[in-house]
């Protein structure tokens, strides 16, 4: 006896295609040559470049707040002009720090210093408590 076609089993779907295995990634250099083949840590230029171009901005935009600042909560213009100075001696603080992470690199992680007394427990002896 013939099967007719509403009864008859469904053909399997074809199975999906085999995704591409992933390329393997670059193996990453330490520091990785500039165009005249000088590493990047050791090139003066481009960190020179860098600590400028990072101290225009900050001293600038630290200027520009300080400047607002003293416009929105000073009256005299002495005090207007020392909010100004402030914030540029905001400015070439932070940018002073950060050029010397860039020439230096990062400061060491110095270890913790004892507990003092309020933590252990013990008084100190400074006489008549």
């Amino acid at each position: 006896m013939a099967e007719s076609p509403e009864n008859a089993a469904a053909a399997p779907a074809p199975a999906p295609p085999a995704a591409p295995s992933p390329a393997p990634a670059p193996a990453m250099k330490s520091s990785p040559p500039t165009r005249f083949g000088i590493p990047l840590r050791y090139d003066l230029d481009a960190k020179w470049d860098a600590c400028l171009d990072l101290s225009i901005r900050r001293v600038a935009y630290s200027s520009l707040g300080g400047a607002f600042g003293g416009l929105i909560l000073f009256r005299s213009p002495t005090t207007r002009w020392a909010s100004v100075a402030l914030g540029a001696g905001v400015g070439i603080g932070a940018a002073f720090t950060e050029c010397s992470y860039i020439f230096n690199g990062s400061p060491p992680n110095w270890s913790a210093p004892e507990c003092s007394y309020i933590f252990n427990g013990s008084p100190p002896k400074w006489g008549k408590v």
